[in-house]
């Protein structure tokens, strides 16, 4: 699931906005990714489509958003490259995630909680067995940096913990903005790496992950690249296509992104 910079964009703009002018907000991405890489875990070993859409309303000085966001494999993948449907077809819907949460600003602080459902709609691969639900709160900071830690707990088949910190800086280059970033991920999966449900290898430190960023405006759209080095630190975040071990991963891609406000209503200047 792939919403966390743009609810943060969208959480930034609902606690500063003024009550009288809150808006909901309808908004969709479209990212096309060389790989589909979660928590550090390739998923996917070739590029897919991953559109989502999400609606945020405001609820006083906070905001509620709920969405859908899914993955798709484009092509039939051979034996060898990972595939969460299996590799059997494409353009092949391998993901399903739903998704709700809750945002509060606190003085200079953000804090989210909210609950995501995985589902798995293949019958190889990743199959229903697979279907989970996690429970997950996040703190954001407008601070230099701005720092942010988000904390998962999988409360149906994987009953372990995810913790998440990073950070993200923005370079002025003219007009537009390199957006720099840097996150650490660890595991508590609480179970071995022979179950099946387990997301690691062993509990611990699984990644980090090193990202840039960069928007443009195309009328009413947005279009922006990114780019990922991995530095992989548990074993299964370190499995590649065809077998392979890697230390490292690269990938990245463009993401095609839409929103509107609407409804509310506007301050009359005297």
């Amino acid at each position: 699931m792939k919403r966390a910079i743009v609810l943060g964009g969208l959480a930034a703009a609902l606690a500063g906005a003024q009550p009288a002018a809150a808006q909901a907000t309808l908004g969709w991405d479209v990212p096309l990714f060389s790989s589909y890489v979660w928590r550090g875990l390739t998923l996917s070993g070739k590029p897919v489509i991953e559109p989502d859409l999400y609606l945020t309303v405001p609820l006083g000085k906070a905001s509620l958003t709920a969405g859908g966001w899914t993955n798709i494999e484009l092509g039939q993948y051979d034996g060898g490259t990972i595939s969460e449907g299996g590799g059997q077809s494409g353009p092949d819907l391998t993901e399903f995630d739903w998704w709700g949460e809750i945002g509060v600003p606190v003085g200079i602080a953000t804090v989210t909680g909210g609950v995501t459902g995985y589902i798995y709609p293949n019958n190889a691969g990743l199959t229903e067995t697979s279907n989970t639900i996690e429970v997950y709160g996040k703190l954001a900071l407008s601070a230099p940096f701005n720092p942010k830690l988000s904390v998962y707990y999988d409360v149906d088949k994987v009953k372990g913990f995810y913790v998440e910190g990073g950070i993200s800086h923005g370079i002025p280059l003219g007009t537009k903005s390199l957006t720099i970033g840097a996150l650490a991920g660890f595991s508590n999966d609480m179970q071995p790496s022979s179950d099946p449900s387990a997301n690691f290898a062993e509990n611990g430190m699984t990644h980090v992950d090193l990202s840039a960023s960069m928007g443009f405006s195309a009328g009413p759209l947005s279009i922006t690249p990114v780019f990922h080095f991995v530095i992989n630190n548990d074993d299964f975040t370190k499995a590649g296509n065809n077998g392979e071990t890697n230390d490292t991963k690269i990938w990245g891609g463009v993401t095609l992104s839409w929103s509107k406000a609407f409804g509310g209503s506007e301050e009359k200047s005297e």
